[in-house]
């Protein structure tokens, strides 16, 4: 056996200085990492590979000097049989590493855009199942329901909130118009027709941003970002272009969204101005015979004078 590591030595010791050659040539012949470099290849056949010979060679002296023909064999071979194995075993590595790495940022993702979620909610917002839609629900709502389906197919579930406050704002307003007007009046007919109007052009605006979020669905800009911050210097320059450009796309991409969010808030801030101002619209007859005002003077020259009221023995 110590022969056997002796030959095994002196033929890893010889190749050491043709491996060398080869890895300053090209690197990725003589290493098997990822991004290999002429510095890895000195470091490794230069000072790595002969202080692992000489350790060898060292330690299998106590028995003497008799180095093996098979051995030698061995040695000579061990360099190309271990840079296959080594890529594999790398490209393993890295593949798990990836995956959990994805695992972690589509977990950290999926926080995010609840929080999101949460942060552009709002108090009273009723909340729409596309799945099972309220009932009764006329075409405008159902319209709403395929939008946030939409938007949720896109993985942006920060952006289906916008149909349910859409979906809110219009049936409050309806109620404030079935409080204020009779459903065959010519007035209620003509505000209902606006409202929905209103609403069908941000359906359009809801369905123009899935479509843009679409594009960018499987682009993964933490990732992106990941690599350039981890590997900005190591990436070569027509990887490094391509990541950038990608984020360009995202950002593109979200400032068209935060133009598109933009009209739905002004469509939604139209729908309170609408119910603000029906809601002040007194259209019941009313039941007192004289204004507010004059019952209180009235009430207060009573309380007042209340005391000729009382019994006189």
């Amino acid at each position: 056996m110590l022969g056997f590591l002796q030959g095994f030595s002196y033929g890893l010791f010889m190749t050491c200085l043709p491996w060398l050659l080869v890895g300053l040539y090209n690197p990725r012949l003589a290493l098997a990492v990822s991004a290999p470099n002429r510095l890895q290849v000195i470091l490794r056949y230069c000072l790595g590979i002969p202080f692992l010979s000489m350790l060898l060679w060292l330690t299998s002296l106590w028995g003497g000097f008799s180095p093996s023909l098979m051995g030698w064999l061995v040695g000579i071979v061990a360099i190309p049989v271990a840079l296959p194995i080594e890529r594999k075993l790398r490209g393993w590595l890295a593949q798990r590493r990836e995956r959990r790495h994805q695992q972690q940022m589509g977990s950290e993702a999926r926080k995010r855009r609840a929080q999101q979620e949460r942060m552009a909610s709002e108090a009273g917002v009723r909340v729409l199942d596309p799945d099972h839609p309220p009932e009764n629900a006329d075409e405008l709502v159902l319209a709403m329901c395929q939008a946030k389906q939409r938007l949720l197919d896109v993985q942006r579930p920060d952006l289906a909130i916008l149909p349910d406050r859409l979906y809110s704002r219009y049936r409050h307003v309806m109620e404030v118009l079935g409080e204020r007007f009779h459903s065959g009046e010519l007035a209620f007919e003509r505000s209902r027709g606006l409202v929905s109007q209103v609403c069908y052009g941000a359906i359009d605006t809801l369905t123009s941003m899935a479509s843009q979020a679409r594009g960018v669905v499987s682009v993964d800009g933490h990732y992106v970002r990941e690599r350039l911050s981890r590997e900005g210097q190591r990436l070569s320059h027509e990887e490094r272009t391509a990541l950038q450009r990608r984020l360009d796309l995202l950002n593109e991409t979200e400032q068209r969204l935060k133009g598109l969010t933009a009209q739905i808030e002004s469509a939604l801030t139209v729908l309170d101005d609408t119910a603000v101002s029906m809601a002040q619209i007194e259209t019941a007859r009313p039941q007192a015979s004289v204004t507010t005002e004059q019952a209180l003077e009235d009430l207060r020259r009573f309380v007042e004078g209340a005391d000729r009221y009382a019994r006189r023995d």
